[in-house]
């Protein structure tokens, strides 16, 4: 997510030229908020991957890393005092490289200074080369009642090509290891356009994960990031533009087939199984972002302002830091100019859309800010508002165009 670093520095007791959009009455009103866990380290870095991630080399430092997350929990409890947490996601890096031991404890202690819902969803990222006899019971016992699997494709040559360590079998037998000790919530992650697929090759890995039954299918096209293997040297035989999209439709045909409701632009779930921690993000909720390179958004009622906050991205400097003012890779109040953008980057890759009433609540800005783009991106058949004018949902076009749809709340 881009950080905004363009605040209005006018002199104290001098007018600001720029309309911030605050209007009587707007409030900007803290949202649910959510927990995420970054668990940097993995067996091997895949040559796609642009996360915080990091090759773990020996034995790795369990004990002391959960140690510095309870740490850098304590340093960010002020910024959520009393607020209830809705869901928690230890994502990585490899998760399930960590034991349930480890898990556990940090549940334990993040549940004793936090107040966590009732019905708390806790999911772990899982690699399916990682998932050990046994073990999932344990992660289960520890709290984690949801389970992402990393599998990307069924196909072992694109699982090689892709810098997988697993192949098809060992995923679907992570995923019957996980069934087998009880977990019926899981999602599976499967990406498209990869070297040299083809659309049958992409319909054959969905029906392999329709097999498994998951609740969830994140379903993703592979892309090129800055700073990775792939980037520098791009695999051969990626499919073009008008391929990929010919394989993104036939795939979204399938899995509406059989009963996953697309809800945002790479998600899809049966009935009442969507993701809640991810839904959190893109309804603009607030997270608290524990760990090596984690990000946080804390909105204030307060201060009436939305904080972004990120931590040190390398585990050892963090784990160092952790707990102290030095772990703070940066604190952003995320400017007036810069929030109808960034509530749109996050709103607008859900299906259900947005409502005026609740771009006010979540900025404190007033809707009048917006007029001008939804009038555009209503001509221009992006976006569509329902009899109200209160409720607006991207079209099918609009979903295609995301990115532009998006760029015309950047002022």
């Amino acid at each position: 997510m881009p950080h905004s670093h363009d605040h209005c520095n006018h002199l104290p007791g001098e007018s600001c030229a720029i309309d911030h959009g605050h209007a009587a009455g707007v409030q900007l009103v803290p949202p649910s908020l959510a927990l995420y866990v970054h668990l940097p380290w993995c067996v091997r870095k895949c040559p796609y991957c642009d996360f915080n991630s990091h090759a773990g080399k020996g034995e790795l430092p369990f004990d002391a890393y959960i140690d510095a997350l309870i740490r850098d929990l304590d340093q960010d409890l002020p910024l959520v005092w009393g607020r209830v947490v809705s869901s928690v996601f230890f994502g990585g890096g490899t998760p399930s490289l960590f034991p349930p031991e480890a898990i556990d404890r940090f549940l334990q202690q993040a549940s004793a200074r936090l107040r966590f819902a009732p019905n708390l969803e806790v999911t772990l990222e899982t690699n399916p080369g990682t998932a050990e006899h046994g073990r999932f019971d344990r992660y289960r016992a520890a709290g984690v009642n949801r389970i992402s699997f990393g599998i990307q494709t069924f196909n072992d040559e694109a699982l090689q090509r892709l810098g997988r360590i697993h192949d098809s079998n060992e995923a679907e037998r992570a995923v019957k290891l996980a069934q087998d000790a009880g977990y019926n919530n899981f999602n599976i992650d499967l990406m498209y356009a990869l070297p040299q697929q083809t659309l049958a090759q992409a319909e054959h890995d969905l029906e392999r994960a329709f097999a498994l039954e998951p609740t969830h299918i994140s379903h993703y096209q592979l892309t090129l990031e800055p700073n990775t293997v792939f980037f520098a040297k791009p695999p051969q035989g990626i499919p073009d533009e008008d391929s990929a999209w010919d394989i993104q439709e036939h795939c979204q045909a399938l899995l509406a087939e059989r009963g996953y409701g697309q809800y945002e632009v790479s998600a899809y779930a049966r009935d009442g199984w969507q993701c809640q921690h991810n839904l959190n993000y893109w309804r603009f909720g607030d997270y608290l972002g524990i760990g090596a390179g984690a990000h946080g958004k804390i909105s204030s009622g307060a201060e009436q302002h939305v904080l972004r906050r990120w931590k040190h991205k390398h585990p050892q400097t963090f784990m160092d830091t952790a707990g102290s003012a030095a772990s703070i890779g940066g604190d952003d109040v995320i400017s007036a100019e810069r929030l109808p953008f960034e509530y749109m980057l996050n709103l607008l890759r859900l299906h259900e859309g947005f409502s005026l009433r609740d771009f006010e609540s979540r900025t404190g800005l007033s809707r009048t800010v917006l007029l001008p783009a939804l009038q555009e991106a209503s001509a221009r058949g992006w976006l569509l508002a329902d009899s109200s004018g209160q409720h607006w949902v991207p079209t099918e076009l609009g979903r295609r165009f995301t990115n532009d749809v998006v760029g015309l709340f950047l002022t």
